[in-house]
């Protein structure tokens, strides 16, 4: 599969890619290949610099990955911690308590 998706990438004139399917790529990555978590992101950096590939906000993204690689969190919270950082809102709701290492925001439980 993976010859056949990097053969469709390199001929593709532009594809999108969301931040769903994004997530899917890497808890594959993750769960089923055990791949590294520095190689996941590394990986999916790549993806998002692909010429051929479009994403909603590049910004988001590269934040989320560098949130769910060097503090550790699943992708869904990094995700909410970038996206709570890039509006200003700066707070989640969460029981989550490893959000509680990314200082730039705050965790409220309920």
């Amino acid at each position: 599969m993976a010859s056949r998706a990097t053969a469709a990438l390199a001929v593709a004139e532009q594809l999108f890619l969301s931040d769903l399917v994004l997530a899917e790529c890497m808890y594959v990555l993750e769960s089923f290949y055990e791949v590294e978590r520095t190689r996941v992101a590394e990986l999916m950096r790549a993806a998002i610099a692909l010429p051929s590939v479009a994403v909603l906000d590049s910004q988001t993204l590269l934040r989320s990955l560098e949130v769910y690689e060097t503090e550790r969190l699943d992708f869904a919270d990094a995700y909410l911690v970038a996206c709570a950082e890039a509006t200003g809102v700066g707070a989640i709701l969460s029981f989550d308590r490893s959000i509680d290492r990314v200082k730039t925001v705050s965790r409220i439980e309920p």
